[in-house]
């Protein structure tokens, strides 16, 4: 094995170490203080790593963030489990593409915006627009694929979703990205 594989398979490690006690941490938080916002806090290793250390990177840490995913709702049931997991009842085939196509996403976004507008601007883009792109991604599955469930009031809730938890977790990103990716690429 080379130099660099090895280098990667390290780098994939413990971002994914850091997004799994994220996972943890925020859904112990979450459950014992009640918050009225609840942002979504893993995909932030998985925006950071694909501006520091590329697309293929984040790709992969994205795929890892929808089976991360995936696993906790098949094992931790909520009531929006099912949208996430075919094996829990009302999931489907369509709950997996709700699982992992917006996380794969989250890996490439943020590199091609940060590669367009290679500054300061392009690290806050990148790491709003990579939360974004989750929350526009997993909303528009939930609203293509479950919106009969929800008896018409689909709307309504997808609203109130992006007008609290999608502007705290654009925010939480585009600090995040601009606070640590500097310092992984070498730069202060």
């Amino acid at each position: 094995m080379n130099k660099k594989k090895s280098s990667n398979i390290a780098i994939i490690a413990i971002f994914f170490a850091i997004m799994i006690v994220i996972q943890y941490l925020s859904t112990t938080i979450f459950s014992i203080f009640p918050f009225p916002i609840k942002p979504t806090l893993v995909h932030l290793p998985v925006i950071v790593a694909s501006i520091a250390y590329g697309y293929r990177i984040g790709i992969l840490l994205g795929g890892l963030m929808g089976l991360l995913s995936l696993i906790t709702n098949t094992l931790l049931l909520s009531p929006a489990s099912y949208l996430f997991s075919p094996f829990v009842e009302g999931g489907n085939f369509y709950s997996l593409l709700i699982a992992f196509v917006p996380r794969l996403l989250i890996g490439f976004t943020p590199y091609v915006v940060y590669r367009l507008i290679h500054n300061k601007l392009g690290l806050i883009l990148a790491g709003a627009i990579g939360s974004l792109t989750n929350t526009i991604f997993v909303l528009s599955g939930i609203f293509i694929f479950f919106a009969e469930r929800y008896n018409g009031d689909i709307k309504l809730l997808l609203a109130s979703i992006i007008t609290t938890n999608s502007l705290a977790e654009m925010l939480i990103a585009a600090l995040v990205t601009t606070s640590l990716v500097p310092r992984l690429l070498g730069r202060k």
